[in-house]
Protein backbone atom coordinates (compact mmCIF):
# COMPACT_ATOMS: atom_id res chain seq x y z
CA UNK A 1 0.00 0.00 0.00
CA UNK A 2 0.98 3.46 -0.64
CA UNK A 3 2.09 6.49 0.93
CA UNK A 4 -0.40 9.00 0.00
CA UNK A 5 1.01 12.21 -1.11
CA UNK A 6 1.37 15.25 1.11
CA UNK A 7 2.79 17.99 -1.18
CA UNK A 8 2.42 18.54 -4.62
CA UNK A 9 4.59 18.55 -7.61
CA UNK A 10 5.26 22.23 -7.27
CA UNK A 11 6.41 21.77 -3.49
CA UNK A 12 2.81 23.67 -2.30
CA UNK A 13 1.04 22.26 0.83
CA UNK A 14 -2.19 20.95 0.03
CA UNK A 15 -5.42 22.26 1.67
CA UNK A 16 -8.85 21.06 1.26
CA UNK A 17 -12.46 23.24 0.58
CA UNK A 18 -13.44 23.16 4.13
CA UNK A 19 -10.16 24.90 5.19
CA UNK A 20 -10.31 27.29 2.61
CA UNK A 21 -13.77 28.36 3.71
CA UNK A 22 -12.81 28.79 7.54
CA UNK A 23 -10.06 30.62 6.84
CA UNK A 24 -12.44 33.14 4.78
CA UNK A 25 -14.80 33.29 7.03
CA UNK A 26 -12.34 34.51 10.43
CA UNK A 27 -11.11 37.17 7.98
CA UNK A 28 -14.94 38.65 7.43
CA UNK A 29 -15.19 38.30 11.24
CA UNK A 30 -11.99 40.55 12.13
CA UNK A 31 -13.01 42.92 9.68
CA UNK A 32 -16.73 43.24 10.60
CA UNK A 33 -15.50 43.75 14.20
CA UNK A 34 -13.25 46.24 13.35
CA UNK A 35 -15.82 48.45 11.37
CA UNK A 36 -18.40 47.80 14.15
CA UNK A 37 -15.90 49.20 16.43
CA UNK A 38 -15.47 52.04 14.44
CA UNK A 39 -19.49 52.82 14.46
CA UNK A 40 -20.01 52.06 17.90
CA UNK A 41 -17.18 55.10 18.64
CA UNK A 42 -18.53 57.45 16.20
CA UNK A 43 -22.31 57.30 17.01
CA UNK A 44 -20.73 57.55 21.18
CA UNK A 45 -19.38 60.64 20.33
CA UNK A 46 -22.24 62.37 18.44
CA UNK A 47 -24.89 61.25 21.49
CA UNK A 48 -22.46 62.67 23.52
CA UNK A 49 -22.44 65.70 21.59
CA UNK A 50 -25.96 66.34 21.68
CA UNK A 51 -26.44 65.64 25.30
CA UNK A 52 -23.77 68.42 26.16
CA UNK A 53 -26.18 70.45 23.65
CA UNK A 54 -29.30 69.39 25.40
CA UNK A 55 -27.80 70.43 28.75
CA UNK A 56 -26.42 73.84 27.61
CA UNK A 57 -30.17 74.54 25.77
CA UNK A 58 -31.90 73.55 29.16
CA UNK A 59 -29.74 75.81 31.32
CA UNK A 60 -29.67 79.01 28.97
CA UNK A 61 -33.78 78.01 29.01
CA UNK A 62 -33.68 78.78 25.20
CA UNK A 63 -36.38 77.90 23.37
CA UNK A 64 -37.14 74.23 21.69
CA UNK A 65 -35.27 74.29 18.30
CA UNK A 66 -38.47 73.34 16.41
CA UNK A 67 -40.08 76.67 17.56
CA UNK A 68 -36.81 78.21 16.20
CA UNK A 69 -37.24 76.42 12.89
CA UNK A 70 -40.71 78.42 12.64
CA UNK A 71 -39.31 81.45 10.40
CA UNK A 72 -41.73 83.97 8.41
CA UNK A 73 -40.06 83.87 5.04
CA UNK A 74 -38.68 87.43 3.47
CA UNK A 75 -41.17 88.25 1.62
CA UNK A 76 -43.64 87.58 4.42
CA UNK A 77 -41.99 89.28 6.62
CA UNK A 78 -41.36 92.55 4.68
CA UNK A 79 -44.63 92.80 3.14
CA UNK A 80 -45.86 92.59 6.98
CA UNK A 81 -44.12 95.31 7.66
CA UNK A 82 -45.12 97.26 4.69
CA UNK A 83 -48.95 97.02 6.11
CA UNK A 84 -48.37 97.32 9.64
CA UNK A 85 -45.97 100.75 9.56
CA UNK A 86 -45.08 101.31 5.58
CA UNK A 87 -41.65 100.58 5.55
CA UNK A 88 -40.49 99.24 2.42
CA UNK A 89 -37.40 99.08 3.10
CA UNK A 90 -37.36 95.49 3.03
CA UNK A 91 -39.53 94.90 0.13
CA UNK A 92 -36.93 97.57 -1.91
CA UNK A 93 -34.31 95.11 -1.04
CA UNK A 94 -36.04 91.98 -1.27
CA UNK A 95 -34.99 89.66 -4.22
CA UNK A 96 -37.63 88.06 -5.64
CA UNK A 97 -37.87 84.25 -7.19
CA UNK A 98 -38.26 84.40 -10.67
CA UNK A 99 -41.20 81.93 -10.71
CA UNK A 100 -43.09 83.84 -8.21
CA UNK A 101 -46.30 85.84 -9.33
CA UNK A 102 -44.63 88.76 -8.59
CA UNK A 103 -41.43 89.97 -10.28
CA UNK A 104 -40.45 93.52 -9.97
CA UNK A 105 -41.70 96.34 -7.29
CA UNK A 106 -43.22 99.19 -8.61
CA UNK A 107 -41.47 102.97 -8.07
CA UNK A 108 -45.04 104.34 -7.74
CA UNK A 109 -45.97 103.49 -4.20
CA UNK A 110 -47.73 100.22 -5.98
CA UNK A 111 -46.58 96.80 -4.69
CA UNK A 112 -47.47 93.59 -5.80
CA UNK A 113 -48.80 90.72 -3.35
CA UNK A 114 -46.64 88.75 -2.07
CA UNK A 115 -47.09 84.93 -3.64
CA UNK A 116 -48.73 83.44 -0.70
CA UNK A 117 -51.59 86.38 -0.02
CA UNK A 118 -52.03 86.15 -4.01
CA UNK A 119 -52.60 82.14 -3.99
CA UNK A 120 -54.97 82.57 -0.98
CA UNK A 121 -56.88 84.99 -2.82
CA UNK A 122 -57.04 83.30 -6.30
CA UNK A 123 -58.49 79.93 -4.71
CA UNK A 124 -61.23 82.01 -2.79
CA UNK A 125 -62.28 83.61 -6.65
CA UNK A 126 -62.22 79.93 -8.08
CA UNK A 127 -64.45 78.26 -5.50
CA UNK A 128 -67.26 81.41 -5.72
CA UNK A 129 -70.25 80.68 -7.39
CA UNK A 130 -70.42 82.93 -10.81
CA UNK A 131 -69.65 82.18 -14.57
CA UNK A 132 -65.54 82.47 -13.56
CA UNK A 133 -66.23 78.89 -12.24
CA UNK A 134 -67.34 77.55 -15.94
CA UNK A 135 -65.69 79.98 -18.11
CA UNK A 136 -62.40 79.96 -20.57
CA UNK A 137 -60.03 81.93 -18.26
CA UNK A 138 -56.59 83.09 -19.54
CA UNK A 139 -54.12 84.92 -18.14
CA UNK A 140 -52.60 88.37 -20.28
CA UNK A 141 -49.86 90.17 -20.26
CA UNK A 142 -51.47 93.28 -22.35
CA UNK A 143 -54.50 95.83 -22.31
CA UNK A 144 -56.61 93.25 -24.04
CA UNK A 145 -57.25 89.68 -25.10
CA UNK A 146 -58.00 88.88 -28.67
CA UNK A 147 -60.02 86.32 -29.03
CA UNK A 148 -60.24 84.52 -32.98
CA UNK A 149 -63.35 82.86 -34.46
CA UNK A 150 -64.33 81.19 -37.48
CA UNK A 151 -68.14 80.88 -37.75
CA UNK A 152 -69.01 81.04 -41.20
CA UNK A 153 -68.57 78.07 -44.01
CA UNK A 154 -66.64 77.15 -46.51
CA UNK A 155 -68.67 76.42 -50.13
CA UNK A 156 -68.25 73.32 -51.15
CA UNK A 157 -69.82 71.84 -54.38
CA UNK A 158 -69.99 68.70 -56.30
CA UNK A 159 -68.00 68.62 -59.83
CA UNK A 160 -68.00 66.97 -63.17
CA UNK A 161 -65.73 65.58 -65.13
CA UNK A 162 -65.78 68.43 -68.01
CA UNK A 163 -67.88 71.42 -66.39
CA UNK A 164 -66.02 74.11 -64.86
CA UNK A 165 -65.69 74.73 -61.11
CA UNK A 166 -67.52 77.89 -59.82
CA UNK A 167 -65.79 79.31 -57.12
CA UNK A 168 -67.08 78.75 -53.45
CA UNK A 169 -67.25 80.60 -50.17
CA UNK A 170 -64.38 81.47 -48.45
CA UNK A 171 -64.77 81.26 -44.71
CA UNK A 172 -64.27 84.80 -42.54
CA UNK A 173 -62.41 85.18 -38.95
CA UNK A 174 -64.09 87.61 -36.63
CA UNK A 175 -61.79 88.82 -33.97
CA UNK A 176 -63.36 89.50 -30.88
CA UNK A 177 -61.12 92.12 -28.25
CA UNK A 178 -61.58 91.59 -24.75
CA UNK A 179 -60.53 94.70 -22.94
CA UNK A 180 -59.18 94.23 -19.31
CA UNK A 181 -60.80 96.43 -16.98
CA UNK A 182 -59.50 97.43 -13.35
CA UNK A 183 -61.53 95.97 -10.69
CA UNK A 184 -60.71 97.83 -6.86
CA UNK A 185 -61.24 97.47 -3.79
CA UNK A 186 -60.66 100.02 -0.75
CA UNK A 187 -60.80 97.93 2.75
CA UNK A 188 -59.48 99.62 5.67
CA UNK A 189 -58.05 98.90 9.33
CA UNK A 190 -57.40 100.84 12.35
CA UNK A 191 -53.55 101.25 13.18
CA UNK A 192 -53.96 99.58 15.97
CA UNK A 193 -55.14 95.99 15.16
CA UNK A 194 -52.63 96.42 12.62
CA UNK A 195 -49.39 96.63 15.29
CA UNK A 196 -51.12 93.70 16.84
CA UNK A 197 -48.17 91.27 16.05
CA UNK A 198 -50.59 88.26 16.53
CA UNK A 199 -53.02 89.39 13.70
CA UNK A 200 -53.21 87.71 10.80
CA UNK A 201 -52.92 90.29 8.06
CA UNK A 202 -52.64 88.30 5.31
CA UNK A 203 -55.38 86.18 6.37
CA UNK A 204 -57.70 89.72 6.91
CA UNK A 205 -56.36 91.60 3.76
CA UNK A 206 -56.98 88.36 1.48
CA UNK A 207 -60.53 88.09 2.56
CA UNK A 208 -61.51 91.33 2.29
CA UNK A 209 -60.10 91.48 -1.23
CA UNK A 210 -61.45 88.15 -2.05
CA UNK A 211 -65.02 88.93 -1.41
CA UNK A 212 -65.28 92.34 -2.56
CA UNK A 213 -64.03 91.34 -5.96
CA UNK A 214 -65.70 88.17 -6.18
CA UNK A 215 -68.87 89.62 -5.78
CA UNK A 216 -67.77 92.35 -8.60
CA UNK A 217 -66.76 89.91 -11.03
CA UNK A 218 -69.91 87.72 -10.89
CA UNK A 219 -72.41 90.53 -11.19
CA UNK A 220 -70.26 91.86 -14.12
CA UNK A 221 -69.89 88.55 -16.21
CA UNK A 222 -73.67 88.27 -15.73
CA UNK A 223 -75.03 91.81 -16.13
CA UNK A 224 -71.90 93.84 -16.45
CA UNK A 225 -72.66 96.34 -19.45
CA UNK A 226 -68.69 96.41 -20.75
CA UNK A 227 -68.25 100.54 -20.04
CA UNK A 228 -65.13 100.01 -17.08
CA UNK A 229 -66.42 96.42 -17.00
CA UNK A 230 -66.41 92.89 -18.26
CA UNK A 231 -69.50 92.50 -20.56
CA UNK A 232 -71.84 89.74 -19.06
CA UNK A 233 -73.96 87.24 -21.30
CA UNK A 234 -77.06 89.27 -20.26
CA UNK A 235 -76.05 92.42 -21.52
CA UNK A 236 -75.86 91.42 -25.73
CA UNK A 237 -79.01 91.79 -28.07
CA UNK A 238 -80.96 88.46 -27.70
CA UNK A 239 -83.72 86.93 -30.56
CA UNK A 240 -85.61 84.29 -30.88
CA UNK A 241 -83.49 80.94 -31.87
CA UNK A 242 -85.47 80.84 -34.99
CA UNK A 243 -84.26 83.86 -36.59
CA UNK A 244 -80.73 83.56 -34.72
CA UNK A 245 -77.88 84.70 -35.99
CA UNK A 246 -74.05 85.39 -34.80
CA UNK A 247 -73.64 88.61 -32.36
CA UNK A 248 -76.73 87.87 -30.59
CA UNK A 249 -77.79 85.18 -28.13
CA UNK A 250 -80.78 82.99 -29.05
CA UNK A 251 -83.72 82.15 -26.46
CA UNK A 252 -86.51 80.16 -26.20
CA UNK A 253 -89.47 81.70 -25.02
CA UNK A 254 -91.42 79.47 -22.65
CA UNK A 255 -94.78 80.18 -23.79
CA UNK A 256 -96.01 81.82 -20.42
CA UNK A 257 -95.16 85.20 -19.62
CA UNK A 258 -93.61 85.92 -16.10
CA UNK A 259 -93.47 81.72 -15.65
CA UNK A 260 -91.66 78.91 -16.47
CA UNK A 261 -94.98 76.65 -17.80
CA UNK A 262 -94.70 73.11 -18.80
CA UNK A 263 -91.56 70.95 -19.04
CA UNK A 264 -91.45 70.83 -22.89
CA UNK A 265 -89.98 74.68 -22.93
CA UNK A 266 -87.09 72.81 -20.66
CA UNK A 267 -86.40 70.30 -23.47
CA UNK A 268 -86.52 72.79 -26.11
CA UNK A 269 -83.92 75.05 -24.41
CA UNK A 270 -81.52 72.01 -24.83
CA UNK A 271 -82.35 70.78 -28.28
CA UNK A 272 -81.45 74.54 -29.80
CA UNK A 273 -77.90 73.93 -28.50
CA UNK A 274 -75.65 72.53 -31.16
CA UNK A 275 -75.03 68.80 -30.48
CA UNK A 276 -71.23 70.10 -30.44
CA UNK A 277 -72.00 72.41 -27.25
CA UNK A 278 -73.84 69.85 -25.75
CA UNK A 279 -71.67 67.91 -23.90
CA UNK A 280 -69.54 70.84 -22.05
CA UNK A 281 -73.40 72.66 -21.35
CA UNK A 282 -74.55 73.73 -17.94
CA UNK A 283 -77.48 75.63 -16.57
CA UNK A 284 -77.20 78.77 -15.16
CA UNK A 285 -79.88 80.09 -12.71
CA UNK A 286 -80.15 81.90 -9.16
CA UNK A 287 -81.38 80.23 -5.88
CA UNK A 288 -84.82 81.47 -6.70
CA UNK A 289 -85.40 79.72 -9.89
CA UNK A 290 -83.61 77.12 -9.07
CA UNK A 291 -86.44 76.06 -6.66
CA UNK A 292 -89.32 76.32 -9.07
CA UNK A 293 -87.49 74.64 -11.33
CA UNK A 294 -86.83 71.75 -9.16
CA UNK A 295 -90.61 70.60 -8.97
CA UNK A 296 -90.68 70.31 -12.50
CA UNK A 297 -91.82 66.79 -13.26
CA UNK A 298 -91.91 64.50 -16.67
CA UNK A 299 -95.44 62.84 -18.07
CA UNK A 300 -94.70 59.99 -16.04
CA UNK A 301 -93.83 62.19 -12.41
CA UNK A 302 -90.37 61.87 -12.54
CA UNK A 303 -88.46 65.12 -11.34
CA UNK A 304 -86.19 66.46 -13.99
CA UNK A 305 -83.74 67.60 -11.15
CA UNK A 306 -81.92 65.32 -9.64
CA UNK A 307 -79.13 66.14 -6.69
CA UNK A 308 -75.78 65.39 -6.86
CA UNK A 309 -75.14 62.15 -5.41
CA UNK A 310 -71.05 62.82 -4.19
CA UNK A 311 -70.46 64.88 -1.90
CA UNK A 312 -69.04 68.55 -4.08
CA UNK A 313 -70.82 67.27 -7.31
CA UNK A 314 -73.28 69.63 -8.75
CA UNK A 315 -77.29 69.16 -8.83
CA UNK A 316 -78.48 68.13 -12.48
CA UNK A 317 -81.43 69.17 -14.19
CA UNK A 318 -82.63 67.18 -17.81
CA UNK A 319 -78.80 65.38 -16.66
CA UNK A 320 -76.46 68.30 -16.97
CA UNK A 321 -74.83 70.08 -14.08
CA UNK A 322 -76.39 73.50 -12.51
CA UNK A 323 -74.50 76.44 -11.59
CA UNK A 324 -76.39 78.65 -9.32
CA UNK A 325 -75.24 82.01 -9.64
CA UNK A 326 -77.62 84.35 -7.51
CA UNK A 327 -76.86 87.61 -10.32
CA UNK A 328 -78.94 85.58 -12.56
CA UNK A 329 -82.30 87.74 -12.59
CA UNK A 330 -85.63 86.39 -10.92
CA UNK A 331 -88.71 85.05 -12.92
CA UNK A 332 -91.11 88.06 -14.51
CA UNK A 333 -92.40 89.10 -17.58
CA UNK A 334 -89.84 89.05 -20.23
CA UNK A 335 -86.90 88.27 -18.26
CA UNK A 336 -84.15 85.67 -18.49
CA UNK A 337 -83.41 84.27 -15.51
CA UNK A 338 -81.91 80.52 -16.87
CA UNK A 339 -79.09 80.14 -19.39
CA UNK A 340 -78.03 77.00 -21.07
CA UNK A 341 -74.49 76.54 -22.85
CA UNK A 342 -70.87 75.85 -22.78
CA UNK A 343 -69.50 78.56 -20.71
CA UNK A 344 -66.19 77.32 -21.52
CA UNK A 345 -66.61 77.90 -24.84
CA UNK A 346 -69.12 80.59 -25.07
CA UNK A 347 -67.38 82.80 -22.64
CA UNK A 348 -63.75 83.96 -21.90
CA UNK A 349 -62.61 85.71 -18.69
CA UNK A 350 -59.31 87.52 -19.20
CA UNK A 351 -56.96 88.57 -16.60
CA UNK A 352 -53.79 90.06 -15.55
CA UNK A 353 -51.90 87.03 -13.20
CA UNK A 354 -50.73 90.08 -10.89
CA UNK A 355 -52.39 91.80 -8.14
CA UNK A 356 -51.54 95.53 -6.59
CA UNK A 357 -52.15 96.61 -2.70
CA UNK A 358 -51.31 100.25 -1.94
CA UNK A 359 -51.39 101.56 1.25
CA UNK A 360 -52.27 105.08 2.72
CA UNK A 361 -51.96 106.07 6.22
CA UNK A 362 -52.89 109.49 5.70
CA UNK A 363 -56.53 109.62 4.12
CA UNK A 364 -58.51 107.73 6.86
CA UNK A 365 -56.66 108.22 10.29
CA UNK A 366 -57.06 106.51 12.69
CA UNK A 367 -57.37 103.64 9.91
CA UNK A 368 -55.38 102.70 7.38
CA UNK A 369 -56.57 102.23 4.08
CA UNK A 370 -55.33 99.70 1.65
CA UNK A 371 -56.12 100.72 -2.30
CA UNK A 372 -55.73 97.04 -3.80
CA UNK A 373 -56.56 96.56 -7.79
CA UNK A 374 -56.76 93.93 -10.40
CA UNK A 375 -57.37 94.51 -14.21
CA UNK A 376 -59.55 91.80 -15.68
CA UNK A 377 -62.07 90.95 -18.50
CA UNK A 378 -64.95 89.29 -19.89
CA UNK A 379 -66.95 89.11 -22.90
CA UNK A 380 -68.48 86.07 -24.81
CA UNK A 381 -66.37 84.54 -27.28
CA UNK A 382 -68.84 81.98 -29.06
CA UNK A 383 -72.22 83.39 -29.51
CA UNK A 384 -73.70 79.88 -30.43
CA UNK A 385 -72.60 78.43 -27.18
CA UNK A 386 -74.76 80.00 -24.94
CA UNK A 387 -78.60 79.93 -25.50
CA UNK A 388 -81.15 81.92 -22.85
CA UNK A 389 -84.61 80.51 -21.53
CA UNK A 390 -87.40 83.24 -22.00
CA UNK A 391 -90.10 83.66 -19.69
CA UNK A 392 -92.49 85.31 -22.61
CA UNK A 393 -94.77 83.91 -24.47
CA UNK A 394 -92.69 84.80 -27.68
Amino acid sequence: MTTPEKESRTGEALSSPAEELRTAISGFVAEFKDFSTGISATLQKQDDRMNKLDRKTMMMNRPALAMGAEVEAPHQKAFAAYLRSGEDDGLRGLALEGKGMSTAVSGDGGYLVDPQTSDTIKSTLSTTASIRAIANVVNVDATSYDVLVDHTEMGAGWATETASQDETDTPVIDRITIPLHELSALPKASQRLLDDSAFDIEGWLAQRIADKFARSEAAAFVNGDGVDKPKGILSYPSVDNDVWTWGNIGYVPTGVNGELGETDAMIDLVYALGAEYRAGAVFVMNSRTAGSVRKLKDADGRFLWSDGLASGEPARLLGYPVLIAEDMPDAGDGTTPIAFGDFGTGYTVAERPDLRVLRDPFSAKPHVLFYATKRVGGAVSDFAAIKLLKFAVA
